[in-house]
């Protein structure tokens, strides 16, 4: 193996690099320059900052176009890796603008800087094909996120949903630490190929099973599929809602990326079948049963929430068993849908935790109540959480009818002679028109009840505004022209 400079890796890591000096610089400025000013002040030129930042990391990823694979996978740069890294990009900087009218902290450089090592982490992990980075990536991810659930100190809920969801993600790094010291043990590397080339043939050694179940169970306290799923409301409703909107979005993005990846590329082999009546042992019918619970249970207990933000956690169990139809399938077009529902999933999520932060500044609260006649107090912030909220139904034109279309169409496709996978399909889409009720149930309040009579217009800060305008814009977009996002994830 070539030597390899320090030069050449701050190159390859080009847009990490950029974030991390993006992060210095806030942190610098807002503790130094701004010191004494308004959070208004010290808000929206911190978060100028970090658009910049994360604008030129994404123009670097774009520009360049390599394919190197540096010290046997810690680092992976290639096409597909630099997009998902563009799209992480993105919901930060999405979500540091619906940050801009925060009121919960005073520690404004702080606040965005975790926001932006969280995203260092994220871009990291998607770049990773050795167990190592993945894992010191994804806990970096993690650690962050943890702060930023806590990161409102003049709520109690704040704090206790913190202490659930670093509790929850302890346990999950130690299962999933676990499952890759065996995975370690038996192959004798760290890197996804050479683990593949040497289970091949081996079939489902006790050691191997072992591995693939805590693996599966790391991964499945990440991403919030159940039984593993008991952190997420608490701290969906606690944490801060541009901080909620961060881990429903950018994480997952993330952790679905490498959840297939390192699925499809160490286990292969070891997939086994889900198809109706036709079960064979290995980790796609585990992922089929992961992913089937997680529809229902989400579904069926959004229905019942008062709290929109949630109602929001439970949609995000529920969208979670969807994209597992996408991890399960296992084909290049099925990677490629998942891809797409995920990406187009955070840019809507974020969008509706932001008119859940400008409702929640402007009442108090996030109960459902407080959507009432939401259309009257701001037309605009309403015409947007309508688009979101369909586009989560899966209702079209919107992306994410289009992201359920490409899913559903690859999962039937990865098995076209027996369609054994209809079931899980005919099971999504019936949980999709459940979806429907419970969306349905804000747009109401948000459409048809009348406001509060002492409750007047809602001023919505004009960055916040643009964000939700775009991304509405970006949903539908995405939704009549798909093409512009697929063209990438072939």
């Amino acid at each position: 193996m070539n030597p390899v400079s320090y030069l050449d890796m701050l190159r390859l890591a080009g847009p990490e690099t950029i974030v991390a000096a993006t992060m210095l610089l806030v942190l610098g400025t807002d503790l130094t320059v701004l010191r004494g000013r308004s959070i208004a002040v010290r808000f929206n030129f911190g978060s100028l900052l970090s658009l910049v930042g994360c604008a030129l990391a994404g123009v670097f990823a774009v520009a360049r176009q390599e394919n190197v694979d540096l010290l046997n996978g810690l680092l992976v740069v290639n096409v597909q890796t630099d997009f998902v890294k563009v799209a992480i990009l993105a919901l930060t900087i999405f979500t540091v603008l619906i940050s801009t009218a925060a009121k919960f902290t005073d520690h404004v450089g702080e606040y965005l800087s975790l926001i932006l090592l969280g995203t260092i982490g994220l871009m990291f992990l998607v770049s990773a094909n050795d167990l190592l980075m993945i894992f010191v990536s994804l806990e970096l991810a993690s650690l962050t996120l943890y702060i930023l659930t806590a990161f409102n100190k003049r709520n109690v809920r704040s704090s206790e949903a913190a202490l659930k969801y670093f509790l929850f993600g302890g346990t999950s790094a130690a299962f999933l630490l676990f499952g890759f010291s065996l995975l370690y043990g038996v192959a004798g590397s760290t890197n996804l190929a050479e683990i593949a080339r040497h289970l091949a043939g081996k079939g489902l050694d006790p050691l191997v099973v072992v591995a693939l179940v805590m693996t599966i169970i790391g991964f499945g306290f990440k991403v919030a599929a159940v039984p593993f799923h008991l952190w997420a409301p608490d701290a969906y409703e606690g944490a801060p809602t541009p901080s909620a909107a961060f881990i429903a979005a950018g994480s997952k993005v993330a952790s679905f990326f490498i959840l297939a990846k390192i699925l499809s590329v160490a286990f292969a082999g070891a997939e086994g079948s889900a198809v109706w009546h036709g079960y064979v042992s290995g980790w796609t019918p585990l992922v089929a049963v992961i992913a089937a619970l997680s529809m229902v249970l989400g579904n069926l207990t959004a229905i019942v929430q008062t709290s929109v933000k949630r109602m929001l956690a439970y949609s995000a169990i529920a969208h979670a068993g969807y994209m597992l139809l996408g991890v399960l399938s296992n084909t290049p077009l099925s990677r490629s849908a998942l891809m797409f529902y995920v990406i187009t999933y955070g840019l809507t999520t974020v969008g509706a935790f932001g008119v859940v932060t400008v409702v929640e500044d402007a009442t108090g609260s996030d109960a459902l109540k407080n959507f009432a006649g939401l259309s009257r107090r701001a037309p605009v912030v309403s015409l947007c959480l309508l688009v979101f909220l369909l586009s989560l139904a899966g209702i079209p034109p919107l992306a994410g009818f289009i992201g359920k279309f490409f899913l559903f169409s690859a999962t039937v496709a990865a098995d076209d002679q027996s369609l054994g996978l209809l079931w899980l399909v005919i099971l999504a889409i019936a949980m999709s028109a459940v979806s429907f009720y419970y969306y349905l149930l804000v747009l109401k309040q948000a459409y048809v009840q009348d406001p509060d009579k002492n409750a007047g217009a809602i001023q919505v800060p004009w960055l916040t505004l643009l964000a939700l305008v775009t991304l509405a814009a970006l949903v539908i977009l995405l939704g009549c022209q798909p093409t512009l996002l697929t063209q990438f994830l072939s």
